[in-house]
């Protein structure tokens, strides 16, 4: 349940997220023998027990207890989700890559990328035609450095149209 700054989605079609861990860390670890692991949205009213996830723990004692958090059993997977989470994404592991340099030396660091294959969005956060609102689910953001944190806001939005959509085209 460890928090990783380096996350993103890679693929809409089938939907596939990753993250990076810069080791061999009890999440890799988990995920490689079970192939699924689960995503939760960090928001920031959650941001203080995310953090607690990161603690070095032995591997047999309960990250949900220590950061206090509620455990859910996946619906599709056999992972846990966080229930106080807005935003939980089930996965099944689809590749497990060591990360290597421009001179093909390992670096210590592994992509983890899952086919998202279940995902619960708390229903206060979609609009009236469905669609995700991403401010109202207050989620933060990795800076730069050892603590920095950022909390997106409705004020924050700006809207672009791409090029290929414009009308005319």
């Amino acid at each position: 349940m460890a928090p990783y700054s380096f996350f993103n989605c890679f693929n809409y079609h089938p939907p596939i997220i990753g993250f990076s861990s810069a080791g061999w860390k009890d999440s890799v670890a988990n995920i490689t023998a079970t192939g699924e692991f689960v995503w939760n949205l960090v928001t920031r009213p959650l941001a203080a027990a995310m953090n607690e996830t990161s603690a070095s723990l032995p591997a047999e004692e309960d990250e949900f207890a220590v950061a206090g958090l509620t455990p859910i059993q996946g619906e599709r997977v056999k992972a846990h989700r966080v229930a106080e989470s807005p935003v939980n994404f089930e996965c099944r592991l689809s590749q497990c890559i060591a990360l290597v340099d421009a001179g093909g030396r390992e670096t210590g660091s592994w992509l983890v990328l899952g086919e998202v294959v279940a995902v619960h969005i708390d229903r206060r956060l979609l609009d009236g035609e469905g669609l995700y609102q991403t401010a109202a689910a207050e989620p933060v953001l990795r800076g730069g450095g050892p603590s920095a944190y950022f909390a997106i806001s409705a004020q924050q939005r700006f809207d672009m149209v791409r090029p290929d959509d414009r009308i005319g085209r």
